[in-house]
């Protein structure tokens, strides 16, 4: 495996997972109660940003191929299951207060 798809794999691994780990925005902006509604936001801003990220990776090494809805569609499949451990960890082990 090139050292770029796996980095690229590192990273959207990381910011999958990052909205479910951190009480912040961004990780940088505190938020009192960040409901899922800002945890879905941030993801699909993440998934953007990490799109981002391949498509600099891709022109580096070649021509950057063009793609249509499906790979998005694919794309953004692969980044919630990225998602699955961090979204675990917030809904089920991570204690809310209750008692």
């Amino acid at each position: 495996m090139q050292a770029s798809v796996a980095t690229l794999l590192m990273v959207a691994f990381a910011a999958a997972n990052l909205p479910f780990l951190t009480p912040r925005l961004g990780g940088l902006i505190p938020i009192a109660n960040k409901h899922f509604g800002w945890r879905l936001l941030e993801l699909l801003v993440l998934f953007v940003l990490v799109g981002l990220f391949a498509r600099v990776l891709e022109s580096r090494q070649m021509p950057v191929q063009s793609q249509h809805w499906q790979f998005y569609v694919t794309t953004l499949a692969l980044f919630v299951v990225f998602a699955f451990p961090g979204f675990v960890y917030q809904a089920f082990w991570q204690k809310h207060g209750r008692q």
